[in-house]
């Protein structure tokens, strides 16, 4: 936005190094930057300020002039971002250098820039004129190393798998399943016997399959489709319980998968699966090469 640029260039006489005001202001009450950020602490602490190739932890909206266009209150994970170079003068970025933990800042820059730089958008939307602005609202909830955020996001997903391991053992013997797991925790309990033959890794099986989640609720079936599903055994197509427990069917068998979470999307969402859910499949060997 040219006239942000202008500003800037305009205050550059005022300023002294690093971040001031400028008595006429483009937006009131909020200070600028000599790269051109508008900014203004909601929130300011004492202490160290994010440094490049730190992780921040943040809570943040952003509005396009005035309009809400993204919020992070609603995300069901805690949100971080790695702190590096700016994309542009006067980015996101920047401002984040300037924040310390506990701090919360509002900041305005040119919409054009944000979607071309920051969001890597290929055009400009139509919706946005070189007058447009980006205003963001950040809280910074923490400053942490690359380290210490991996070892919080991988001790969060172990409790929720933990949480998801119980959440099945307490189906299975609220339903009186009585089976052994596998090592990797699998358990499959056959209804019906086959011929004796079983697949091995890289033959192309042919089953047919049913999968609900714990509460019933049918999230997809090759039997509806009339259709055998297809698929190269140990391979990494299908998720680790399926290439596991196929394995251990005979041609013609027909049994019931309980896989645990781990073993099925994990923490991704897959269509109508929840994160770390423990799946139930009904499945038949039709056949293999």
């Amino acid at each position: 936005m040219k006239k942000t640029y202008f500003m800037a260039a305009a205050c550059g006489l005022l300023m002294a190094f690093g971040a001031t005001s400028c008595e006429k202001s483009a937006y009131p009450g909020y200070k600028m930057t000599e790269s051109g950020l508008y900014y203004k602490y909601l929130v300011e602490n004492d202490g160290p300020t994010a440094q490049l190739g730190e992780v921040v932890e943040v809570d943040l909206a952003y509005y396009l002039n005035d309009s809400l266009m993204y919020s992070t209150k609603d995300a069901p994970e805690p949100v971080y971002d790695l702190v590096h170079e700016p994309s542009f003068a006067g980015d996101l970025y920047e401002g984040f250098t300037m924040m310390h933990k506990g701090d919360s800042m509002s900041m305005i820059m040119p919409a054009d820039s944000v979607f071309l730089k920051m969001f890597n958008s290929r055009i400009v939307p139509d919706f946005v004129d070189s007058a447009s602005i980006i205003r963001w609202e950040v809280k910074l909830v923490d400053i942490m190393t690359e380290e210490e955020v991996n070892a919080r996001i991988q001790a969060a997903m172990d409790e929720k798998f933990a949480a998801a391991d119980e959440t099945l053992r307490a189906y299975l013997a609220e339903n009186n399943i009585e089976a052994t797991p596998t090592e990797s925790g699998l358990i499959y309990v056959c209804t019906q016997a086959g011929n004796g033959a079983k697949p091995e890794a890289g033959k192309k099986v042919k089953v047919h399959y049913t999968g609900t989640l714990l509460d019933g609720t049918k999230f997809d079936s090759s039997v509806d489709r009339g259709e055998p599903f297809e698929f190269p055994l140990g391979m990494g197509y299908v998720i680790p319980g399926w290439d596991e427990g196929v394995a251990m069917m005979s041609k013609g068998e027909k049994g019931i998968l309980y896989v645990p979470a781990k073993l099925a999307y994990g923490e991704r969402q897959a269509g109508p699966i929840p994160a770390f859910s423990n799946l139930i499949f009904e499945v038949e060997l039709v056949d293999f090469e």
